[in-house]
């Protein structure tokens, strides 16, 4: 439950997580198009018009805007503004659950870029390696205070519950099930999925990453299931599985432990 102490700082992480939303709008737009991240400045993609300092604001310049550039006339997506939102929520969520702890930046840095991934895997059916990557060597250097104890005094507030051991067992786990579908399924997995489960892992460790792989075979197999039953998929179509992988991640980081905990009270 929110407290009053904490409305403050959600506030302020909910508007900066518009700003990333904002940014996130351009990665999703510009990578998969090999374009630069810096220029040329953000402009309408019919006029190329830019935009003023107005218009960049986060759901303000849309709403400003009303939906259309003000030259042109052309339609703005209703996505731009919805993905703005979703991150903002996400930040503010993660600070719910984490406080302003190294876990709130390891969780909002994964599912700030499993979103972005998420999205471009849905309209261009490719996981960039850029965003694998970056995503690797950020969680590196959050599990690298953990590794100098004994070399170099650290303060224990940037050292990550979880081992850097477990990582890496996360890591293989991830990359080598949905490598063994890959192979096994001749095609039919993509190999975006292997480096993206492989980049899940590092972050959520062994157990983290077990559930995540069964969270995301059980939501891609239920949507694939209710898109053949209405007539938008049949069997010989595929599905982007990273929008799958990242919804089981977002579940097994906010709700994982206590799912976990429910499990094994059954057992």
């Amino acid at each position: 439950m929110l407290n009053t102490q904490d409305l403050f700082p959600a506030a302020l992480l909910f508007i900066l997580g518009l700003c990333f939303g904002s940014f996130l709008n351009v990665l999703v737009y510009r990578l998969p198009k090999k374009l630069s991240l810096t220029s040329p400045p953000s402009s309408c993609p019919r006029c190329g018009k830019k935009l003023g300092a107005m218009e960049l604001i986060p759901v303000v310049g849309y709403l400003f805007l009303k939906g259309r550039c003000q030259d042109c006339g052309a339609r703005i997506g209703i996505r731009y503004p919805l993905v703005e939102l979703l991150t903002g929520i996400l930040f503010m969520l993660i600070y719910l659950f984490y406080g302003l702890s190294l876990e709130f930046f390891i969780y909002t840095t994964l599912l700030f870029l499993l979103f972005g991934i998420a999205r471009i895997d849905l309209e261009h059916r490719i996981v960039p390696n850029i965003m694998v990557g970056t995503g690797l060597l950020i969680g590196l250097i959050f599990y690298l205070p953990g590794l100098l104890p004994g070399l170099l005094p650290v303060p224990e507030a940037l050292i990550s519950e979880r081992a850097f051991t477990d990582a890496l067992f996360g890591m293989f786990l991830g990359g080598g099930i949905m490598l063994v579908i890959f192979l096994a399924s001749r095609g039919g997995m993509g190999a975006g999925d292997i480096k993206l489960m492989a980049l899940i892992g590092f972050y959520v460790g062994l157990r983290g990453t077990a559930a995540v792989l069964l969270f995301g075979f059980l939501f891609g197999a239920v949507t694939g299931l209710a898109f053949m039953v209405t007539g938008k998929l049949t069997r010989k179509d595929a599905l982007p599985f990273a929008p799958f992988l990242s919804l089981a991640t977002l579940v097994q980081v906010l709700w994982g432990e206590q799912i976990w905990d429910w499990y094994t009270s059954l057992l």
